[in-house]
């Protein structure tokens, strides 16, 4: 037997069980590809790869299905991620162009990739641990109330409003945002807690209070960047997956919404030579996802950010080479429009 036809025939028993939902028998292999040889030679090699574990029987029937060792096997094999449609490269194109919104762009990230993928998109949202404060602002928005602006270097926005003790004229709220700008200029997001004393001590009594309050407001901001958390999209696409997760499909948007697990995993993911991280089945080591599969790829956020990931989540039964391909993209489009923002 030649392990070259193995291969083969595992790869033409994976992309037709994708495609079909169905087992694969082998003159359904002999019919569909141009294996060039015979059903019982075809039989043989199908033996030879149960016995390996990479394929299996789901029931009585003579078709067979990929096993996760099988799927791997598969996975480890695709040396080309292919390019994208022009429609997808297209989709793609006007993201980058309507990209004006730091948080927004985000969730069309991840909206867009689940409609690429017919899967569940995942986010890790970047923390701000890396980042430093380029700029903050304090602008009036009412007798007490001041509307605090910081950005940072990875190019996000962030607001929060606040409420001051006491009136505080225009003049004098531009200079506690001088103050503040001047003294954190450049300083790491992460670099908590700000020095609070210090900064009031270069402002006149009558405004330390209010500078405090301005100053904490800062801190919150900050102290919020470095929460994980996930943006998601696509979780009704797994309602069209019931028949390959079955009684797993509850566990598996349980885990989702809980979102602990996926983070976890997603922060232990490793990217291989291709620039993709693929976890398949059992491999995900948590019991909610081990019908499924979880392909990532990194993105880098800006010029100060921290790097996180960007993937989906679906049943073992996917086009890998479809979403692996659409991942990485993502990712690459991602870490540009961050880059340039």
């Amino acid at each position: 037997m030649s392990d070259t036809r193995r291969l083969q025939v595992l790869r033409a028993i994976v992309e037709d069980y994708v495609q079909t939902q169905e087992p694969v028998g082998s003159k359904a292999l002999v019919d569909r590809h141009n294996l060039e040889v015979s059903p019982a030679t075809i039989r043989n090699d199908m033996a030879f790869l149960e016995a390996e574990g990479l394929i299996a029987a789901p029931h009585t029937s003579a078709g067979r299905i990929p096993t996760d060792q099988g799927y791997r096997l598969f996975v480890d094999r695709i040396t080309e991620v292919r390019p994208l449609s022009r429609a997808e490269r297209r989709a793609m194109d006007i993201l980058v162009e309507a990209a004006d919104d730091h948080d927004a762009m985000l969730e069309q990230t991840v909206r867009l990739l689940a409609m690429l993928t017919n899967q569940v998109a995942v986010l890790q949202h970047p923390q701000q641990s890396t980042a430093r404060i380029r700029h903050i602002e304090v602008l009036s928005m009412g007798p007490l109330k001041v509307l605090v602006v910081v950005i940072l270097s990875s190019g996000k926005v962030e607001q929060r409003m606040a409420t001051l003790p006491e009136p505080v004229d225009d003049d004098s709220l531009q200079v506690l945002g001088q103050r503040l700008a001047g003294e954190l200029h450049n300083r790491s997001a992460s670099a908590l807690p700000l020095p609070v004393d210090r900064l009031l001590g270069s402002v006149e009594p009558s405004l330390r209070s209010s500078l405090a309050i301005v100053a904490h407001t800062v801190e919150a901001v900050l102290e919020s960047g470095r929460v994980d958390r996930i943006i998601m999209a696509g979780t009704a696409n797994l309602a069209r997956s019931d028949r390959d997760l079955g009684p797993s499909l509850g566990p598996v948007l349980e885990a989702l919404e809980e979102q602990v697990v996926l983070l976890r995993l997603l922060t232990e993911m490793e990217q291989d030579r291709r620039g993709l991280s693929v976890r398949i089945g059992h491999e995900t080591s948590h019991d909610s996802l081990s019908e499924t599969s979880v392909v990532a790829a990194e993105y880098a956020v800006g010029d100060g950010g921290d790097a996180a990931k960007l993937g989906v989540v679906g049943p073992t039964r996917m086009d890998y080479g479809s979403t692996m391909s659409a991942v990485r993209a993502m990712a690459r489009y991602l870490s540009r429009i961050l880059s340039e923002g």
